[in-house]
């Protein structure tokens, strides 16, 4: 055999030990991986996210006329204890909220100081921490669309 014939050969088998060695590694690595991929999405925690009725608790003005709400508590049933201003303070009739998935409805009817009947229909907006929906003002027969900031 030849030396160019020997060097030829040890070439082919230092590269071929190369490339043998280069998928065994990236199969190992790929391996890797896909073992600590699951772990990975166990280990990333869900965004925390203060939702539940409680979250309704405070002080929420309407910043086209100044109406403010205040939401003192709120029972396990729903119930909720609140006053209405304008600027005098309200009581609200009826006051609640209920839980629809991911959604806080709140119901708030005004019968006191000639309000008769008037209601708001409002969702929890967690990401802009408002309320907003509808108001229906009885006396005039009319629907307004409505936010609340809180204060």
């Amino acid at each position: 055999m030849s030396p160019a014939k020997g060097n030829s050969i040890g070439q082919t088998l230092r590269a071929g030990v190369a490339l043998a060695l280069g998928l065994v590694l990236a199969s190992a690595s790929s391996a890797v991986r896909a073992q600590a991929s699951p772990v990975e999405k166990e280990a990333a925690p869900a965004p925390a996210v203060a939702f539940g009725p409680a979250a309704l608790k405070g002080n929420w003005v309407r910043p086209d006329g100044g109406y403010r709400i205040e939401i003192k508590s709120i029972t396990a049933d729903g119930q909720i204890e609140a006053m209405y201003f304008n600027p005098n303070p309200l009581p609200f009739a009826k006051a609640s909220v209920r839980q629809d998935g991911q959604t806080l409805r709140v119901f708030l009817e005004l019968r006191a100081g000639g309000y008769n009947g008037s209601t708001y229909e409002l969702t929890y907006d967690a990401a802009g921490d408002r309320l907003s929906g509808i108001y229906y003002q009885a006396v005039m027969k009319q629907k307004f669309d409505v936010v609340f900031m809180r204060k």
